[in-house]
């Protein structure tokens, strides 16, 4: 049935203003002021709301697979709680074990995604190196609209990226016109510290800060922007937690390169004092990686969004239950890293970020959706509202209330790390593909209609690398 949003204004991440949004065939047809709605349609009063973008998270975990189970959340359950939330578009990872067949781990994730409720891509982690991955990579980008390869520099002995696969595959992501995708903590040093943590005699959750402490996230953020620079190839860096990664991001482009930044909100409100609590269940339960860091921490990261010097919020999404945390109750380093946050995002970071003043209206929806369809080359197809976009709206009343509680979230899990948490401006509707899927508390989300959505190579700002590259090549002198 074709929507129509009337009676809101317009946010954009360049202007906003006063428009209807009629929404039909899954596309905006038209954008503009006091439209008449046509019979079999259904309205949406949005008087005193915000109409913006569905957001895009750029960095979730859903179905991953723990000890020959998964994780409690499945694709269906995750985007259905990334809906309320006011999410229509996540982007996922393919994690191949060390020697485990690339393009075979990526079909499995594709069958497990098409349960998904919103539009879903991928994310292809690169985890060892043979021509096959060579090959592996190219047929990705051809033929599956795979634009993105991670690399884990932390995990050693088992999906650390050492500097051989690095330098192979940003050559190859290069060659394809891709950008590479990093988990900066370095392998070799969280290894040492969690030894020395340990022998010490610090087994429970606080030690799991102490041993990866942010010089190690800064040290590996700036190694794989140096072969990003040597190579020549753009480089987004994930889940940045502290002021050491995110200088590094900020000296990288003001050199020139193409780097760019992600923060997940709850590095933005939560600290370290949370491995404190003396109640290990909840200490565990916020184990994550990168772990929570000292207040000081946030502010900066908060400048960073300001600056522009971090681009775009995620959730992480990837949460392990009280039972799977439990594993490492002896042992810290054997606790499962992982929090969930799909579901609160946009709210979460609207409370601290427009309400407080950090953020503008325009600057929240940049760093919700506008610049991660930029990044990831989906843009304007993705992250505006405007007429020939797809139809995938976050409508948001800053004036409503909510309390953020395990009791009533929607997220398949068992603790939320916002627990407590007063929002003012929620999301109060979600259009997804031109239907309302989420409308005041009544969830109306279906399997299997989000479709895989293609990421072509190549994106805008690959044109400036090859102008530079051309202008900055080798060069050779001839001595005939």
């Amino acid at each position: 049935m074709p929507v129509i949003v009337k009676g809101g204004t317009v946010v954009n991440s360049d202007q906003s203003f006063q428009a209807d949004v009629y929404c039909e065939d899954g596309i905006i047809q038209a954008v503009g002021p006091d439209m008449d709605a046509p019979s079999g349609v259904e309205v949406f009063d949005a008087g005193g709301c915000y109409v913006m973008p569905g957001g895009i998270d750029p960095h979730t975990h859903m179905e991953l697979p723990f000890k020959e189970k998964t994780v409690p959340e499945d694709f269906f359950s995750g985007t259905t709680a990334g809906v309320v939330g006011g999410t229509t578009m996540i982007i996922d990872f393919v994690i191949p074990g060390p020697e485990e067949d690339v393009l075979e781990k990526f079909h499995k994730c594709q069958s497990l995604a098409e349960k998904s409720c919103v539009d879903y891509s991928f994310h292809v982690a690169i985890t060892w190196w043979n021509d096959s991955v060579h090959e592996a990579m190219g047929v990705l980008c051809r033929d599956h609209g795979v634009n993105s390869f991670n690399h884990f520099l932390a995990y050693k002995n088992s999906i650390m990226a050492n500097d051989e696969v690095l330098v192979n595959s940003f050559t190859r992501a290069r060659e394809l016109g891709a950008l590479c995708t990093v988990h900066a903590e370095s392998g070799e040093l969280v290894d040492y510290y969690q030894k020395k943590i340990f022998d010490s005699g610090i087994t429970g959750p606080e030690g799991y800060p102490q041993s990866r402490p942010p010089q190690v996230e800064g040290e590996a953020a700036n190694r794989a922007i140096r072969f990003a620079q040597t190579i020549d190839v753009p480089l987004y860096l994930v889940n940045n937690s502290c002021s050491h990664s995110m200088n590094e991001i900020a000296r990288a482009r003001r050199e020139g390169q193409r780097v760019f930044g992600e923060v997940l909100t709850s590095h933005l409100i939560l600290d370290d004092s949370v491995y404190l609590n003396p109640d290990f269940e909840f200490a565990a339960a916020h184990v994550t990686s990168p772990p929570f860091r000292p207040k000081a921490n946030l502010e900066a990261l908060w400048r960073g969004l300001q600056s522009g010097d971090i681009q775009t919020t995620a959730s992480d999404h990837r949460y392990f239950s009280a039972e799977q945390k439990s594993i490492g109750k002896e042992d810290f380093r054997k606790i499962p890293e992982g929090t969930a946050g799909i579901e609160d995002r946009m709210n979460v970071l609207w409370t601290h970020g427009v309400n407080t003043g950090r953020l503008t209206a325009n600057e929240f929806v940049a760093v919700t959706s506008a610049n991660t369809a930029k990044i990831f080359n989906i843009y304007p197809r993705k992250g505006l509202v405007a007429e020939g976009s797809d139809a995938d709206l976050s409508i948001l009343d800053p004036q409503a209330s909510q309390t953020i509680s395990g009791k009533n979230h929607h997220q398949n899990v068992g603790f939320n790390v916002f627990e407590g948490m007063e929002l003012k401006g929620v999301n109060v509707a979600t259009v997804s593909n031109g239907n309302i899927v989420y409308k005041e508390g009544d969830i109306r989300t279906e399997r299997d209609a989000g479709r895989y959505i293609d990421r072509p190579c190549f994106a805008s700002y690959y044109s400036a690398i090859e102008k530079r590259s051309s202008a900055t090549g080798p060069t050779s002198v001839d001595r005939s």
